[in-house]
């Protein structure tokens, strides 16, 4: 256990780095430092998609821009992504040499961005203190378990997962996520939505890994000494926060 420890040094410092960054912003619990922080991440995310998508288009930056601006003082964030895509569709049809690839910028990873957002404003900041714990306990149950006593390959998108780690992480991140979920809901449907979050997170993680593949890229940037990109540590988040605010909206 210890060499796994040694062999990803600059990945563990991050991420206590980012927990101490995450935890005080969480402890200050304001809308405007949370958009603000949020739109930094958002931002990073938007350029490093734009390269992984292959996309030059100094017009979708200002769109994401605005969107973001937008989305601190509409109370329902989550509408602006089908503002937009009525937009590029609009735009599909005037413009017949229209390039279909902008719209997938929006698609990923803003809507998940703007989700993060709504999670936040209709549900508090002990959400946000859920999903950090379903998807980050998935992520790190899924890198231990996986690499011992993992064996047989998940998907061939992302070679180095298992299944053995993908259901020790998603096993482990249930059953210690529940226990956050019961704050909002009896315990069958905190373990119902803290087990949808953590399976989805595993296909957004796997996603980003897809688009990496398809890049011929091995990271998505290079600001996270260890992780890589911004996208390389919150692609299960994009996913898994969507998957939640869904389900708490369901069951609320």
């Amino acid at each position: 256990m210890m060499t796994l420890f040694k062999d990803y040094q600059a990945r563990w410092l991050t991420a206590i780095a980012l927990l101490v960054v995450i935890g005080i912003i969480g402890l200050i619990d304001n809308k405007f430092i949370m958009w603000l922080f949020l739109g930094i991440l958002y931002m990073f995310a938007f350029y490093e998609a734009m390269k992984l998508y292959g996309i030059k288009s100094p017009t979708s930056y200002a769109w994401a821009t605005i969107i973001w601006i937008v989305a601190y003082f509409y109370p329902s964030p989550d509408d602006l992504f089908f503002v937009i895509a009525i937009i590029f569709a609009s735009s599909l049809a005037f413009f017949h040499n229209f390039d279909k690839r902008l719209l997938f910028p929006f698609l990923y990873p803003v809507s998940g961005f703007l989700f993060f957002f709504v999670l936040y404003n209709d549900f508090g900041i002990w959400a946000m203190v859920w999903l950090l714990a379903t998807v980050a306990l998935t992520d790190v149950g899924a890198f231990f378990v996986g690499k011992t006593i993992g064996k047989h390959r998940f998907s061939d998108t992302s070679p180095n997962k298992t299944w053995e780690g993908v259901i020790g992480g998603v096993v482990i991140a249930t059953a210690v996520g529940t226990l956050f979920g019961i704050k909002y809901y009896g315990f069958p449907i905190a373990f119902a939505i803290t087990l949808l979050t953590s399976i989805a997170s595993i296909f957004g993680d796997l996603f980003e890994s897809y688009l990496k593949r398809n890049a011929g890229v091995k990271d998505s940037g290079n600001v996270l000494p260890g992780h890589g990109g911004i996208l390389d540590r919150v692609d299960g988040y994009l996913f898994g926060v969507i998957i939640m605010v869904i389900a708490m909206r369901a069951f609320a």
